[in-house]
């Protein structure tokens, strides 16, 4: 019994990072009321069982003036998100594998433009046209969230930029990236403006960021153009 309550802190401190992205150590102790040097001993476990990875914090121009050597956090690994649940299996990388391999990759492509659209069409349930850029992000994070995307928003110089810290769908995606592509695309319409996605966790970063430029009122509709086509089946590019 004693095992227990170490593994259950351990768990808890790679979940934490799973949904709320790289943290320091003392990120971690601040957010789960643990002492710095209880968290880092966990942490050093974590990275043992290849749980986690630690990497030089981005820094600031103020921070690089300060003293010191900068604070090292704490990413998520690969083998990390395979601990925790997925809504994927290897047996969706062999029906996509299977539909390329005897349709080429245009039905691939159609796949992943099929799941983009009724990611948008839910999505577009809970975000309303009226709403402001960093409330219409926050309502997409939420939704993304809901998902298991474990998704956060946040400003960013002149626009708003969402972090999505754990993908059900990594797996996948990493071999068929059409599924972010889509993915992409289909928030680009929910958000009325070109969205840029600058990292993916598909593609090995921590997490997927996508950063959403600031609106003009010109531009601030919704384009529902190709949710409404695809109830006929015909949806557009």
């Amino acid at each position: 019994m004693k095992n227990i309550e170490p593994d259950r802190t351990r768990d808890q401190v790679a979940r934490t990072i799973l949904e709320h992205g790289p943290a320091t150590a003392v990120d971690l102790a601040l957010k789960l009321a643990i002492t710095t040097a209880g968290i880092r001993r966990h942490l050093d476990s974590l990275i043992a069982e290849g749980v986690l990875t630690a990497r030089e914090a981005h820094q600031s121009s103020a921070n690089l003036r300060g003293r010191g050597r900068p604070a090292k956090v704490f990413v998520m690994t690969d083998i990390g998100r395979e601990k925790f649940e997925h809504s994927y299996d290897d047996l969706a990388v062999s029906a996509l594998k299977y539909m390329a391999s005897k349709a080429g990759a245009n039905l691939v492509e159609d796949f992943a433009r099929s799941r983009a659209v009724d990611i948008e069409r839910r999505a577009g349930l809970v975000i309303d046209s009226t709403q402001s850029l960093p409330e219409r992000a926050q309502s997409l994070a939420t939704f993304l969230s809901e998902e298991g995307f474990a998704a956060n928003a946040h400003s960013r110089g002149s626009g708003e930029e969402i972090c999505q810290n754990h993908c059900p769908i990594a797996h996948v995606a990493s071999e068929f990236p059409e599924l972010c592509e889509a993915e992409t695309e289909a928030l680009s319409r929910l958000m009325g403006t070109h969205v840029q996605r600058l990292a993916t966790i598909a593609h090995g970063d921590g997490v997927c960021t996508t950063f959403i430029p600031q609106l003009n009122k010109s531009t601030q509709k919704i384009d529902r153009s190709l949710v409404t086509s695809s109830t006929t089946g015909k949806a557009r590019q």
